[in-house]
């Protein structure tokens, strides 16, 4: 889970607008032409409501314009949740063949986005507030939300549902992931964690106990400064992969936690590309 020592001060830029983050697309397109990470469709948009056994999650869906069916993939936000980042990295991940459902993970304690204007995990009643939202998610509920989260993309005529789903997420959306590889382990092809925070605890619920029960390949990114605060974590986590005979890559990467979210104190391009194009180099070979 994400905590102050994770996240100190770290902040979504009010000046981020639709125009700044298409502005980030291109370049990011730039940075990662050999990746095939840049924009190579047009999108279509749509707010929509996903029923789950406990309430209705607004979320949004991303898909790639014109006939066709694509594979699915579900983003889980970090602790701030479904706000315009993320909708811009769902629209970029649709663009290549995907359909995506960005969703609001909070929404058993509020509608997205789940704060106005910039958010500043550094004040103390703006954290205990997220964190409230957050500990509101049992693990129970963010099972239940899985399965009616991959069967919502299912259900999409959009949705190739002869090949797998993937799923990725950031900061809380890490073990997330994890848990739902292990919730839909019939659907789900590939698992993307980055700078995933409580991968790895001592408790019986511990997301890394959870790999032996998924059929995924796994890509974890792992923030330098979370791997300095808990070193043995990719250990453990490799072991574990190897243990179960799951393909994965666990890499640590040159930057701090919550390198890969525009709009942070901490965004950092370069890193942020590379683990892009990892996670496109895999979804193309396991969602089939």
């Amino acid at each position: 889970m994400c905590d102050d020592d994770i996240h100190p001060g770290l902040v979504t830029d009010p000046t981020v607008s639709r125009r700044g983050l298409a502005l980030w697309t291109v370049a990011a397109a730039g940075l990662a032409a050999a990746s095939a990470a840049g924009a190579q469709a047009k999108v279509v948009e749509k707010d929509v409501q996903v029923n789950t056994p406990d309430g209705v999650s607004d979320s949004a869906l991303f898909y790639p314009e014109g006939r066709g069916t694509w594979p699915g993939v579900l983003l889980w936000p970090d602790i701030m949740g479904l706000r315009p980042v993320k909708r811009e990295m769902g629209r970029r991940l649709a663009s290549q063949g995907y359909v995506v459902l960005v969703v609001n993970p909070f929404y058993r304690s509020h509608t997205a986005p789940v704060m106005p204007g910039d958010i500043n995990f550094g004040d103390p009643e703006t954290r205990r507030t997220l964190m409230g939202y957050r500990q509101a998610m049992t693990n129970e509920g963010i099972d239940k939300d899985s399965v009616a989260y991959v069967a919502f993309l299912d259900a999409q005529k959009q949705t190739n549902r002869k090949a797998k789903v993937g799923v990725q997420g950031y900061c809380m959306g890490g073990p997330l992931s994890f848990r739902t590889a292990a919730a839909v382990p019939n659907r789900i092809g590939a698992v993307g964690s980055f700078h995933g925070g409580g991968l790895v605890t001592d408790q019986p619920s511990s997301p890394h106990l959870l790999i032996p029960k998924t059929n995924a390949e796994y890509l974890v990114a792992v923030a330098k400064n979370d791997d300095a605060r808990a070193p043995n974590d990719k250990e453990v986590l490799k072991k574990a992969f190897a243990d179960a005979g799951k393909k994965a890559t666990v890499e640590v990467y040159p930057a701090d936690h919550g390198w890969c979210v525009p709009g942070s104190q901490v965004y950092d391009p370069a890193a942020a590309e590379k683990a892009w194009a990892e996670l496109s180099a895999m979804y193309k070979r396991a969602l089939v």
